[in-house]
């Protein structure tokens, strides 16, 4: 049963410990869609026009499959705009939470991708979506972490009862970075340094999610937003640096800070949540490679059977993996009424949150 005030008085988040760790009491997710791109790409492909590059550099197999773990990813047609994949990602959820648009009281774009400087993407979604003059839109940018700040930023809203409805939104399209990586790196100067550097920019893949949240007193069948804890170590800042046409990264230093980040994170989340690994019945992370994800398993203690894998198919997509994955898991029936799970995210800067839903 959800707890809600009755009276005039509004229900506000409860800090938790520190003012960073946020828990609400009337929070759902009303439902959570995504969307795959049509064109795979393997990285066999990507290889194969990489050759020249590959013997020159003296790189062993294919790294993008024996290091990163990462077989294909997706790309959108030419021409398709991270608000058109946003928006079809956004029909999908107001569809499946069965509601009228003109319910929703605020759109959140959390995508790395965008489709101007100026204005908002969020705007062409709202536009396309044709919401009503009274819903708020806005981008949130925070790397691969944004989806997460979306949700918490909403739920506050939601909490207080400002709005009735929330719509987050998340669109990616890589295939031009893709494309001018591989460009760039066909060039008789390229070095080996600047292959390790530019590599990640070669695992990244498109996609689009959405989730509508609600109040738990409007829609009591919704699942359980509780809410969670974050921290930032930026002066990590330098270890990634990305625009449109280029991203360069030092991998082995971002794997080993977002990971001990990821473990004060985690000591915070298992005071403030009451985690314990074995007692979560999913593990839905961020997922950047097979490195990154098997870190994080062995990190944590928790069951590989129960962290669900989308990687090694859409590489990495960004903001939009966390919602991906439990999309596809709903999809696929493989979460039941009830399960605990975890939602854990890192983003280049470096910030980190994690959060819980009760299904």
């Amino acid at each position: 049963m959800w707890r809600y005030n009755t009276g005039f008085e509004l229900p506000t988040a409860r800090l938790a410990g520190r003012e960073e760790s946020v828990l609400f009491d009337n929070v759902v997710i009303k439902s959570v869609a995504h969307v795959e791109p049509p064109n795979r790409v393997t990285s066999e492909e990507v290889a194969e026009r990489l050759a020249p590059t590959f013997k020159k550099l003296r790189v062993p197999g294919n790294p993008l499959i024996d290091l990163a773990g990462i077989m294909e990813r997706r790309f959108w047609d030419q021409g398709m705009m991270p608000s058109d994949g946003a928006t079809l990602a956004a029909k999908e959820a107001l569809a499946k939470a069965d509601i009228d648009p003109k319910q929703v009281g605020i759109l959140i774009n959390t995508s790395v991708s965008r489709d101007f400087l100026e204005p908002s993407t969020a705007c062409m979604v709202h536009g396309n979506l044709r919401l009503a003059d009274t819903c708020e839109s806005f981008d949130v940018g925070n790397a691969c972490l944004a989806f997460i700040n979306g949700m918490n930023i909403a739920a506050q809203m939601l909490e207080r009862g400002q709005i009735d409805y929330a719509l987050i939104v998340n669109g990616e399209n890589s295939r031009e970075i893709n494309e001018i990586t591989i460009e760039r790196l066909l060039g008789p100067k390229v070095t080996r340094n600047q292959f390790k550097r530019e590599f990640a920019s070669l695992t990244l893949g498109s996609g689009a999610a959405a989730m509508v949240m609600s109040r738990g007193d409007l829609e009591p069948d919704g699942h359980q937003y509780r809410g969670g804890v974050a921290r930032a170590a930026t002066q990590f800042n330098n270890l990634c640096r990305g625009w449109n046409h280029q991203m360069w990264t030092d991998t082995k230093s971002l794997l080993i800070e977002g990971m001990k980040l990821a473990g004060m994170t985690f000591t915070a989340a298992r005071t403030v949540m009451g985690w314990v690994v074995q007692e979560l019945d999913h593990v839905v992370i961020h997922q950047v490679s097979k490195a990154h994800t098997d870190n994080f398993i062995r990190a944590f203690g928790a069951d590989p059977e129960r962290v669900y894998r989308i990687f090694p198919f859409l590489g990495n997509i960004g903001p939009a993996s966390i919602p991906t994955v439990m999309s596809r898991m709903v999809q696929e029936n493989r979460v039941k009424r009830g399960d605990r799970m975890a939602l854990m995210g890192i983003g280049s800067g470096l910030n980190c949150a994690m959060a819980e839903v009760v299904w």
